[in-house]
């Protein structure tokens, strides 16, 4: 039988979902970190068992000392990084479920990105630092690089990598130049040193596959994408928008807007467009070149927390979970947390006009 369009995984997490990410081959397999001190490894192609309504099964829980603050894939599908509030970078071997501290921060880690094309792991720290790493040689210690303010977002292109940081603050760093810096233990200099073009605190950072430019959004309610090309011809082209904000009447009648956080960017692996998903539990579709929305899915029962595609551009996962838009004291994502993935219809994320 054929999946539905939209389905919800079974066994999701017992906190709020920190990051999600699909497999580098596999499109069935999926990463999820949480609150709850774990990393969830699943299959999202497994069918639903008789009477069931979800699909997909958890495949191995990788237990942790603390809350996990971000996983990504490494080199395969059976390699994995994680970062969290115990300081710690950790590879996480997912046939044998070995854990391996790469290394140790002096503060929480928020961030970790892996480099395919320069088989690199980096971590960015709350202790204002990046840490780089060479994951095929644990006896070399890892580069540490100092950082002009705490990183909130981190994302990796095949060329660049974007930290964002407090203060506006965004830096481009050359990714051949940190494998170089790593083996002669030199930090380098950043490739290029900007301003943010949104003006409050950014939330994600979520980077082209064709290497052009990146996307970022803030607790502000926009977006903004940008290009690495520091020409004026190239920097004529970026731009920032309004969204994930909701109208409604004032107390003397007249309409405003409700703003929420944009805390979640993703772009799809081929087609140039990108997904972005807000605290007012919506996820919507864009069209970067075109400057466009094209499409905003049903509303979620709570906040979107994060968003990722899958290698083959044929599935949208979505984590969905309480957000503090309401200032919840006794705040808890058990019971509410849920994982969605979609199956992207054949055209669904191709900009308009480039139908096949």
């Amino acid at each position: 039988m054929a999946p539905a369009a939209q389905f919800e995984l079974a066994q999701p997490p017992n906190d709020a979902v920190s990051a999600l990410v699909f497999a580098p081959e596999s499109s069935s397999r999926l990463l999820v970190s949480s609150w709850d001190k774990n990393v969830y490894l699943y299959d999202t192609q497994t069918a639903a068992a008789e009477g069931e309504a979800q699909q997909g099964s958890l495949i191995q829980t990788f237990e942790h000392r603390a809350p996990v603050l971000d996983v990504c894939f490494g080199a395969n599908d059976d390699e994995a990084f994680s970062a969290g509030m115990d300081w710690q970078v950790i590879r996480l071997d997912l046939t044998s479920g070995e854990q391996t501290v790469l290394s140790k921060h002096s503060a929480p880690v928020r961030r970790v990105v892996y480099s395919r094309q320069n088989s690199l792991v980096i971590s960015a720290s709350w202790d204002s630092t990046l840490h780089v790493h060479n994951p095929n040689d644990t006896t070399q210690a890892p580069l540490e690089i100092p950082l002009p303010g705490k990183p909130h977002a981190m994302a990796a292109s095949p060329s660049k990598l974007i930290v964002a940081m407090t203060s506006r603050l965004v830096h481009i760093y050359d990714l051949s130049a940190l494998a170089t810096g790593l083996a002669s233990q030199t930090a380098p200099q950043p490739w290029q040193q900007r301003e943010s073009s949104l003006k409050f605190l950014t939330r994600a950072v979520a980077a082209m596959p064709s290497d052009a430019g990146y996307a970022t959004s803030s607790i502000e309610g926009r977006v903004a994408v940008e290009f690495f090309d520091a020409s004026a011809e190239s920097q004529a082209r970026k731009y920032a928008f309004k969204c994930h904000r909701q109208s409604q009447p004032s107390p003397d009648g007249a309409p405003t807007d409700v703003v929420y956080p944009v805390n979640a960017l993703a772009f799809h692996p081929t087609y140039g467009t990108f997904a972005s998903g807000g605290g007012d539990a919506t996820v919507a579709l864009w069209d970067a070149d075109a400057k466009r929305r094209m499409k905003v899915y049903q509303k979620f029962p709570d906040s979107v927390a994060a968003l990722a595609f899958s290698a083959d551009g044929r599935h949208l996962a979505i984590a969905v979970c309480p957000g503090f838009e309401t200032g919840m004291e006794d705040y808890s994502g058990e019971g509410r947390t849920k994982i969605l993935v979609r199956e992207l219809g054949e055209n669904e994320a191709l900009p308009k006009g480039k139908a096949k």
